[in-house]
């Protein structure tokens, strides 16, 4: 087994989340030296049959499962439980996105774990958080991301309101989970004790409305959708190109507009009493678009980004994956990552974010297969020999076909 490094590596964390916002929280930590282990269903985590697959195994789960151990365990049964309930003895974060009350139910609540592990931290994900009228309503990340208010501002004005393809709000939460993991952290490591995180999807699409809260409660206003612009900030919108490619530019300052306008051939524009200030070009936004559309349109993309970085103003062609993987700034910073992975050969994955300059993230490995570890684990765990193979032989612990390598 690779021994983790890194800034937690102190940490032992016990991972019995699924689908996304759940292991995501656990991969960050992970990424970053924490010895997590996932404890999953036998029959897999939901997130080995999303997206692509290759061999039949799965590249998500390559990704979001890398550098922890599994575990296959059947929490239907009291000794699926029990083996839970000793680990997490040993344990200073368990991270699950069951419905509340869930955990409860089956003796694993932070009230029962904490009492022979007072430090104990347990980060919760939910739909709703833990308490309130909608606690137990269930939630994925997009229907709690649709009661939050963010899906009502994303989209067009003329369209319903749109998603973003990817499980944005799953990862904003496991990204809020985490962080309050390492606060709870340090906090026990001054008091002696652990606490309960509460992250809600809902809470943590809503954070994103941020800027909305303030306006609605003194003057009443509702967002809507804009589309590609960012209300009260002009030029800051998306362009076509000649060459039938998108742009995005963010000249919305009044010094970076008049550069603006001199690296658009047009000067002239900005002494326009319509648009000297921000004020006024908040106002006129679908004016000075048009004047805009006009000149990006008789350009191919490369010319128009080339003559805007060279005048210093933000913008940038809007890239595929396709174009991420030849870029060579991303090359250069390490932003993808070329990972040994059983059974699919080497596979890229995104690395660690964000980088730290003496204790960075790594990635081990990809991810196992589920129950890769489970001897392994319990081996470390204290179980004897005869203890694992009676779990094994009785179907509450499930091996993946890692029986051949224990030792």
């Amino acid at each position: 087994m690779t021994m983790q490094r890194g800034a937690l590596s102190r940490f032992k964390v016990l991972e019995l989340g699924s689908t996304i916002a759940g292991p995501f929280c656990g991969r960050l930590l992970a990424d970053f030296g924490a010895q997590v282990i996932k404890v999953e269903d036998p029959n897999g985590d939901v997130i080995r049959t999303m997206g692509e697959s290759v061999h039949g195994r799965s590249l998500y789960a390559a990704s979001i499962l890398r550098n922890k151990r599994t575990i296959a365990v059947d929490l239907r049964t009291e000794a699926g439980r029990g083996i839970v309930r000793r680990l997490a003895e040993d344990c200073d974060v368990v991270i699950e996105n069951f419905r509340p009350g869930a955990l409860e139910k089956w003796g694993l609540g932070y009230e029962t774990l904490a009492r022979s592990n007072p430090k104990l931290v347990m980060v919760r994900i939910s739909g709703f958080g833990q308490t309130g009228p909608y606690s137990s309503r269930p939630g994925y990340g997009i229907i709690s991301e649709a009661a939050s208010g963010l899906r009502s501002i994303t989209g067009y004005p003329d369209s319903p309101p749109a998603r973003i393809a990817t499980p944005l709000t799953d990862y904003v939460t496991g990204l809020y989970a985490a962080f309050g993991a390492l606060v709870a952290l340090l906090e026990a490591g001054v008091s002696g004790q652990g606490q309960v995180v509460d992250a809600a999807l809902s809470e943590s699409a809503l954070s994103f409305m941020e800027s909305f809260v303030p306006s609605y409660d003194k003057l009443g206003i509702v967002p809507q959708r804009v589309g590609s612009k960012l209300p009260g900030a002009a030029p800051n919108n998306l362009y076509t190109s000649k060459d039938n490619e998108f742009i995005h530019i963010a000249a919305w300052h009044d010094s970076l507009f008049r550069r603006f306008c001199v690296a658009m051939g047009n000067p002239a524009l900005a002494d326009d009493e319509r648009f000297k200030e921000l004020p006024g070009r908040a106002r006129h936004t679908d004016q000075l678009d048009d004047i805009i559309s006009a000149w990006t349109t008789s350009l191919d993309v490369a010319t128009i980004e080339a003559r805007l970085l060279e005048a210093g103003i933000p913008a940038s062609k809007i890239f595929t994956i396709a174009d991420v993987f030849r870029d060579p700034h991303y090359r250069f910073r390490g932003a993808l990552v070329r990972v040994p992975a059983e059974g699919l050969g080497d596979v890229t994955l995104a690395a660690p974010v964000p980088k730290l300059s003496r204790t960075p993230g790594e990635i081990h490995h990809a991810g196992h297969e589920q129950g890769e570890d489970s001897i392994d684990v319990l081996r470390q765990a204290g179980f004897t020999a005869e203890e694992v193979d009676a779990l094994v032989a009785e179907g509450v612990v499930h091996t993946g076909g890692a029986a051949q390598n224990a030792g």
